[in-house]
């Protein structure tokens, strides 16, 4: 039981220097809280099972590397979906633009046409 306290006690220093070490002046991208929410949640999972086992120590490295890993992909994946997201939503504001400008010649020219 004691050491289960232990590998959880290094899990909870472990996260508070991960995010302390984040705390920069940018806000975390989609990619960096995937890894670091998934590297939090293995070494939690792993200090539990590895707790069981008697290696708390050993299992949260091991989740928490696995978790990480995990994490940066799944973060990656949507990141990516985020940019592609936003970049379309440019084009379509883009097209909203042209198409606003063009609505304002067609009237441009009727006003044109009518006066002559």
């Amino acid at each position: 039981m004691r050491k289960a306290r232990l590998g959880i006690g290094a899990v909870a220093i472990a996260a508070a220097l991960l995010f302390g070490a984040c705390a920069g002046s940018q806000p975390l991208s989609t990619r960096e809280e995937g890894t670091g929410v998934g590297g939090l949640v293995g070494a939690g999972t792993g200090a539990i099972i590895g707790a069981a086992v008697g290696h708390p120590l050993a299992g949260a490295a091991i989740g928490g590397g696995l978790g990480a890993g995990t994490g940066f992909v799944v973060g990656n994946e949507m990141q990516n979906n985020e940019n592609a997201n936003a970049q379309t939503q440019s084009q379509i504001q883009q097209q909203q633009q042209e198409i606003e400008q063009q609505r304002r010649e067609i009237e441009q020219m009727q006003q044109n046409q009518d006066t002559e």
